[in-house]
């Protein structure tokens, strides 16, 4: 059995569902949930249902499917369904979507009652290479991603690859950023690997590797003091795009088309101001966008961009921090810079798409 062990817990890659059939009849547990969005319930949740055994019994709840939707209100409505259900202290939530349902319903779990233990059954390549492990809960506040949440760590993680058929071309290209990210900041081979890609057969040994990577990062440093720091390279300027864009546009940025700009833009940051070498940054770019649509970024949003980057949680003392590359498969941290170097950043992004 293909499993990778992290914080407390395994992360399954095959047999899920008797995996999952095996972790249930182990823990006993007086009453379980499954969480889904609409989209899941619909396309997700009859593959796990028919993977069970005939007398798997279970209560659904269900949200609405988008990032817009994951927010107090929406936690409070699974926490009052919890309560509807007679949840108790020994009973399992299991968050069978994408990142907002696993986020999103970490923290509701990490918080009802105290605590109550939940699963990760991610059914997107975004959430099963990044937002399904490592521990991180959270709902946004004020366009502001992510600002209320935990650092709880499920019982297990359960991958399954075919969950994958169910997702568009955009929705796999979105996940993608989160795995050649990983590249970029620890591993310069699998770079070379995972930018060959075919999103119509994608590898399941490049999303263990890509697990395998984040695991290596957040088992050294579970609650981002230091090393994890790395994983959020790109997502600095990224976030402030992706907040920007679903606040203003009507077809917004998916998670991962954000994060390819920031990667884009810190990468720039990376060559300005920690060595990295132009080469490497023609490299970088080159690779985003071949895979990620241009998108249109107009001087005079800067500031507001800058605004949101102001509100994020990795800043001290009011200062915009960051991630940045050294060379491909080399990240560190602690970088903080200010408005006009950040500025120029968005222009090279600005000039690089218009030519």
């Amino acid at each position: 059995m293909k499993t990778i062990d992290s914080l407390g817990y395994s992360i399954f890659f095959q047999n899920q569902f008797a995996s999952l059939n095996r972790f249930l009849k182990e823990r006993s547990y007086s009453k379980v949930f499954i969480l889904t969005d609409r989209n899941t319930g619909e396309q997700c949740l009859p593959v796990l249902i028919a993977g069970m055994p005939v007398d798997f019994e279970y209560d659904i709840i269900e949200v609405d499917p988008g990032e817009e939707n994951k927010n107090i209100d929406f936690c409070i409505g699974i926490w009052k369904m919890l309560l509807d259900f007679g949840a108790d202290r020994n009973s399992l939530l299991i968050n069978l979507g994408g990142g907002v349902v696993t986020d999103m319903g970490g923290f509701a779990a990490s918080t009802f009652k105290r605590g109550i233990d939940f699963v990760q059954m991610p059914t997107t390549l975004l959430s099963q290479v990044d937002a399904s492990v490592g521990g991180k809960t959270g709902i946004d506040m004020d366009s502001v991603k992510n600002i209320i949440g935990t650092f709880t760590q499920p019982q297990a993680v359960f991958i399954n690859a075919d969950f994958l058929k169910t997702l568009s071309k955009r929705q796999l290209i979105s996940g993608y950023a989160e795995m050649i990210k990983h590249a970029f900041i620890f591993d310069a081979d699998y770079f070379q690997e995972v930018k060959g890609i075919d999103f119509d057969d994608i590898d399941e040994e490049l999303i263990y590797r890509s697990v395998e990577i984040k695991n290596k990062v957040v088992t050294q440093d579970p609650k981002e003091q230091g090393l994890r720091k790395i994983l959020n390279f790109g997502h600095t300027i990224g976030h402030a795009v992706e907040t920007y864009s679903l606040n203003r546009d009507a077809n917004p940025l998916l998670h991962g088309e954000a994060i390819a700009i920031g990667m884009i833009c810190e990468a720039y940051l990376s060559y300005q101001y920690n060595g990295l070498k132009e080469g490497q940054l023609a490299e970088i770019v080159k690779a985003l966008r071949s895979i990620f649509p241009d998108y249109q970024l107009k001087s005079e949003s800067f500031s507001d961009l800058i605004a949101i980057m102001k509100n994020d949680k990795k800043n001290t003392d009011d200062n915009i921090g960051f991630a940045l590359l050294k060379e491909i498969g080399h990240c560190d941290f602690n970088h903080y810079l200010d408005e006009d170097k950040i500025k120029s950043a968005l222009t090279y992004y600005q000039e690089t798409v218009s030519e």
